[in-house]
């Protein structure tokens, strides 16, 4: 039942049934899909399965873009996804049409073999398996369709910008891609730093956060966080990122992971005039105008989808529902409160009240570390499951781990016929207390004012506290010295901790 510390706090994520909407409207997925309701027999496609040149007019007309060529740009880019995602399968081109790389009767075309092959070397179009389950399919079909379009956006992201393709290719045909000073594994994982750490600002936000300014998040990768006042050097890093990710944000926008106001453009002109301020220089006045983004409720999903397939701890509310209550209150331990209230309504959602608050219960007990905070969230679930909890709350009055709970829960409720506790048990639910609150390294304040309540409401606390037979009995008086105001209290917190570890009270 021991507990570990998440990497990154619990996502509420929204239901698979909303996010297979949300991607089903991602402008770049709905593009594809209309693409390949579009495409036929007659489609032309390259032996790359691209759409061959003289096909995209038709293929942005039928996606109401424009005659230009962004809108055969974009049209290109949603034919792209179709046939990453398998809404069209593509067929090579037959043997004779390939070989030696040009046209059907092996003579020289004109091309290289770098340039689709040759508009004469065409595959064939047929309807993909995946186009029916995005419509007929259950929304995990859905979403599974869209984690993969969600690669291919990321790959597109992170490929080289280059002005002349020509330049890059050898005399035997190859690419040359050291001149592009590109190292895909380290673009990738800039890039994947960036989401992530968008990802954890969102989770810590409430998962509704507000838009990040793009400097901000440029920054969190390339500034030191011992930095003080960063170097001209630093901000022209944090620069050079900014637009990167302005670029790569602009691609990832379509897939719907994001929403993205892009860097003005005309304020790059301004800053050319202007010198070399620098785009993270700007002002909060002006920060906007830097660029804004924000991840989606279905961007949440897909970037936490991203880092659990690499083993990235990256939990969600709802985890826990269809597990026991030993795993429920170990998984929660380190939860936000909000967080754990709804992980444990979803829980009890799943199992329902009846048996709960016994398996609640019996769940809490131990003496290891985390065994107060078990203790802790367990009375915060026993309030949620209601008056269904008296009997078993009342069967645990005796018990030395439970009984000082089940008392708390029971004054609260107003119940009658509650025992009253021992000074024993006080003193064991007041260690017990407060060694909950030191593991969940909760407000530095609200502790302090824990620890000298606690040791206010009973005269001469400390004589008696050493005395308990807790595991974290030492360790816990040691705290309240260091977190007493009063000097006198402190020292005599100190002594005490002193004492609890000499009659070996304690395991530290």
């Amino acid at each position: 039942m021991s507990a570990e510390r998440p990497t990154l706090p619990p996502v509420r994520l929204h239901t698979e049934a909303e996010l297979a909407r949300d991607a089903l409207a991602a402008p770049l997925l709905a593009r594809a899909v209309r693409l390949a309701r579009w495409a036929g027999p007659d489609t032309r496609v390259g032996a790359g399965g691209e759409l061959v040149d003289a096909q995209l007019p038709a293929a942005a007309e039928h996606l109401g873009l424009a005659a230009d060529e962004d809108g055969a740009a974009e049209a290109s880019e949603a034919w792209r996804l179709a046939v990453d995602t398998g809404l069209v399968e593509v067929e090579d081109p037959s043997p004779e049409q390939t070989e030696g790389g040009f046209g059907a009767d092996g003579s020289d075309d004109g091309g290289s073999d770098l340039d689709g092959f040759g508009e004469d070397t065409e595959g064939t179009v047929t309807v993909g398996e995946n186009l029916a389950l995005l419509t007929g399919g259950s929304p995990q079909d859905v979403l599974a369709i869209w984690l993969d379009g969600l690669e291919a956006a990321h790959a597109d992201a992170t490929a080289p910008v280059f002005d002349d393709f020509a330049d890059l290719v050898g005399e035997d045909g190859s690419i040359d891609f050291d001149a592009l000073d590109w190292d895909p594994e380290t673009e990738a994982e800039f890039l994947d730093g960036v989401l992530g750490n968008l990802y954890l600002l969102t989770v810590g936000d409430g998962a509704d956060g507000a838009p990040v300014p793009l400097p901000a998040l440029a920054a969190s990768m390339i500034v030191p966080d011992d930095m003080g006042e960063p170097t001209d050097d630093i901000l022209e890093q944090v620069s050079d990122a900014m637009m990167r990710l302005d670029d790569q944000f602009r691609v990832l926008e379509p897939i719907g992971i994001v929403e993205y106001r892009p860097v003005d453009e005309a304020l790059l002109v301004e800053e050319g005039e202007e010198g070399d301020e620098g785009a993270a220089a700007a002002d909060d006045e002006d920060v906007t105008r830097y660029g804004m983004v924000k991840l989606t409720p279905l961007g949440l999903y897909g970037i936490r989808a991203r880092m659990l397939e690499a083993g990235v701890d990256a939990p969600a509310i709802g985890d826990l529902a269809d597990k026991g209550a030993d795993v429920l209150l170990g998984g929660i331990a380190y939860y936000p409160e909000e967080a754990a209230r709804g992980e444990i309504e979803l829980w009890l959602a799943r199992h329902g009240a009846d048996g709960a608050a016994a398996a609640l219960l019996d769940a809490a007990r131990g003496e290891d570390p985390q065994a107060p905070l078990r203790r802790l969230h367990c009375q915060q679930a026993l309030a949620l499951v209601g008056a269904e909890a008296e009997t078993a709350v009342r069967a645990v009055l005796g018990d030395a781990e439970l009984g000082g709970l089940a008392r708390v829960w029971l004054a609260e409720r107003g119940a009658a016929d509650v025992p009253a506790p021992s000074e024993t048990m006080i003193f064991w639910l007041a260690i017990d207390t407060i060694a909950a609150q030191l593991e969940a390294d909760g407000d530095l304040d609200e502790l302090q004012g824990l620890v000298e309540g606690l040791s206010g409401q009973h005269s001469g606390f400390f004589d008696e506290a050493w005395r308990v037979d807790h595991p974290a009995t030492a360790d816990v008086l040691e705290a309240m010295g260091r977190l007493h105001s009063d000097k006198k209290q402190a020292k005599d917190a100190r002594k005490a901790a002193f004492k609890a570890r000499s009659r070996g009270g304690s395991a530290s």
